[in-house]
């Protein structure tokens, strides 16, 4: 199973070795529509997404072995694939790998009754400590669901936060991060690039 974002290449692959291609939204019925088929997935590029759908599923953490492609054997113990149910690639998304356990704590800190909702791509130890986690989708049904002044501190891509705080002035919508987070590379995607396409 590889990731919406991957390269055209890689999903080109997947499809022709009987995989798939996954978003945030869909990754958990595409890995239950992978283990109807076979008895474990490789879900890449994104660990936390694989790790995180995959715990939501029922998946125990020591069923699903990282693969560093620098190592033999991906760094595992001889066994540990054939004992896997989802093998993930060791791989981020640097914007929500960016994200930590100790931007969580400070906002809990310094804003009493905020609600933290964080990408699934975000490490499993800032999406433990979220109110919840959710797709790109998720989070912004979330907000447009939400009453007028509901706080929130959110984890995901920069570009998308500031659009929903635009969105949403009767609600307090702001970056988990102190630091900007945007996506260089869906940034690059321009109106004039598409029209070109």
């Amino acid at each position: 199973i590889t990731y919406v974002n991957s390269e055209a290449d890689l999903k080109a692959f997947c499809g022709e070795h009987g995989g798939a291609v996954c978003t945030s939204s869909n990754a958990r019925a595409v890995l239950e529509w992978a283990f109807a088929r076979r008895t474990r997935a490789f879900f890449f590029p994104d660990q936390h997404l694989g790790r995180n759908t995959g715990a939501r599923m029922g998946v125990p953490l020591e069923r699903m072995p990282l693969w560093d492609p620098r190592l033999p054997l991906g760094g595992n113990e001889p066994g540990a694939v054939d004992e896997a149910r989802i093998v993930l690639w060791k791989g981020w998304c640097y914007v929500h790998q960016r994200f930590t356990p100790e931007q969580v704590r400070a906002w809990r800190e310094r804003a009493p009754g905020v609600r933290v909702w964080v990408h699934l791509e975000c490490a499993r130890e800032v999406v433990a400590l979220a109110d919840d986690a959710g797709s790109t989708a998720d989070i912004i049904r979330l907000v447009e669901a939400a009453p007028a002044g509901t706080r929130w501190a959110v984890g995901t891509e920069g570009n998308l936060v500031n659009r929903l705080a635009r969105e949403h002035p009767d609600q307090s919508i702001a970056l988990l991060s102190p630091e900007p987070n945007n996506c260089i590379t869906m940034n690059m995607t321009t109106v004039e690039k598409l029209a070109r396409v």
